[in-house]
């Protein structure tokens, strides 16, 4: 049995010194949904585990002003429940109620959902050197490459790595040009969403745009006309699956003309993936179905599909235009 250490803080100062004196062993936690499930699977190993869920500061949820606040610990089952939230940006409360399941959401902060890893089977299995995993073990080799391949990424692959970006709840935050604050050892700075991620290139264990003790403290969307809006998200199952595709718009409409479309993608990218081909061929242009399906197509332009996803590009593209109907029906409401 490995030792382990535990700190328990209620400060994010006191977070960020409890983690830089327990040394390169340690590890935040929060609702530890994730991180648990990777300990258990030997794909983390953590001699120290620094416990930043007391942290009620942290919890906040604000919807005054110019633009939502999150903070980093609130739970994704009170952010989804939020009247506001609910109400007013469908998009956002769609990505957390279709994510996990109920109990998981209400364990999981929206701070730590943003820094999922993969759901890839052969990152996931295999730590015992069965399987090669460039993103587990740099320099490995990639066993999904020559292996099965149906869930993996058709968008931003590499030869290093195909695995998929898992989360629900960033393609959301993408769609809105959300941001984060975070808190580290060399003070606060502000990522956009947008660049939280790294596409693998040739190292796709550097997965985050984070300097070492950083904590997520915040979220911030600005406040836009998204009551038309949606997260639309296909999958095997009907709850407690993650995404073959899924889209995030938000539109408006004036008359049977779109406005200032957004689109995301979740289930198909290695990073949640940002659509600015599918935006550029709906701004400005009267609602018909047939367009919405082409500009879907659009984003999947330059994707790289493998033996087994292939379907993606053909699904993608429907979600998207499915999703683009749904944004407009709210949107003209």
């Amino acid at each position: 049995m490995q030792a382990l250490r535990y700190t328990r803080v209620t400060t994010p100062e006191a977070a960020i010194e409890a983690l830089r004196t327990a040394g390169a062993g340690a590890r935040y936690i929060a609702g530890g949904t994730s991180l648990y499930d990777l300990m258990k699977l030997g794909i983390e190993h953590h001699d120290h585990l620094v416990d930043v869920s007391g942290i009620e500061s942290l919890t906040g949820i604000d919807t005054d002003g110019d633009s939502l606040h999150f903070g980093g610990m609130a739970l994704m089952a009170d952010v989804a429940a939020h009247p506001v939230v609910r109400d007013d940006y469908p998009v956002l409360a769609e990505s957390l109620t279709t994510a996990a399941s109920q109990q998981l959401r209400n364990m999981a902060t929206v701070g730590g959902n943003l820094l999922q890893r993969t759901r890839c089977m052969y990152f996931r299995n295999g730590a015992d050197g069965t399987y090669p995993c460039n993103k587990r073990a740099p320099g490995s080799g990639c066993a999904a490459l020559g292996g099965r391949d149906r869930g993996q990424a058709v968008l931003g692959t590499s030869d290093a790595c195909t695995a998929v970006s898992p989360g629900d709840w960033p393609v959301a935050l993408l769609a809105l040009d959300a941001s984060i604050d975070l808190l580290g050892p060399d003070g606060i700075r502000t990522v956009p969403i947008a660049d939280l991620y790294h596409l693998p290139g040739a190292t796709p264990d550097f997965e985050f745009n984070l300097v070492p003790g950083e904590i997520i403290t915040a979220i911030t969307v600005p406040k836009t006309a998204a009551r038309g809006s949606t997260y639309h998200k296909i999958r095997d199952r009907a709850s407690y699956a993650f995404a073959l595709a899924s889209a995030a718009v938000v539109l408006e409409m004036d008359g049977d003309i779109m406005r200032r479309p957004r689109v995301a993608l979740g289930g198909v990218g290695t990073i949640p993936w940002h659509a600015p081909e599918t935006e550029a061929m709906l701004d400005g242009q009267p609602l018909t179905r047939a367009r919405a399906l082409a500009a879907g197509q659009a984003a999947f332009a330059r994707a790289r599909p493998g033996r087994q996803n292939a379907f993606k590009l053909t699904l993608g593209a429907e979600v998207i235009a499915d999703a683009v109907m749904i944004a407009a029906h709210r949107a003209a409401q």
